[in-house]
C-alpha cells in the first residue's frame, strides 16, 4: 500500500483535481472549500450538484477516493451553493 499523504490543504486540493475529471465526464464539477479538522468541504457543481445520486458520488467516489490518500480524513461533506 502506498504511503498515506500529509493531510492539508495544498495535498486534499491535489488529489481533487485527480477527482474532478471522472464528474467533468458526466457534466459535473468538484470545488474545494476548505478543511474543518479533519472534515474536508467541498461543493459538487454543474449536474452533479441537483443529481439524485450526488450523496452517493460523494461517499463511494469522491470519500472513498481521498480516504485512500489520507488516513486522517474524517468525511467529506457538500456545501450548497450560496
Amino acid at each position: 500500500m502506498a504511503d498515506k499523504l500529509e493531510f492539508n490543504e495544498e495535498n486534499v486540493r491535489a488529489e481533487i483535481e485527480k477527482i474532478r475529471p471522472m464528474l467533468q465526464n458526466d457534466g459535473g464539477d468538484i470545488e474545494f472549500v476548505g478543511i474543518e479538522g479533519r472534515v474536508v468541504r467541498v461543493r459538487l457543481k454543474g449536474s452533479c450538484s441537483g443529481c439524485a445520486f450526488a450523496a452517493l458520488t460523494l461517499q463511494y467516489s469522491v470519500e472513498r477516493t481521498l480516504r485512500q490518500s489520507f488516513a486522517d480524513l474524517e468525511r467529506v461533506e457538500n456545501v450548497a451553493q450560496a
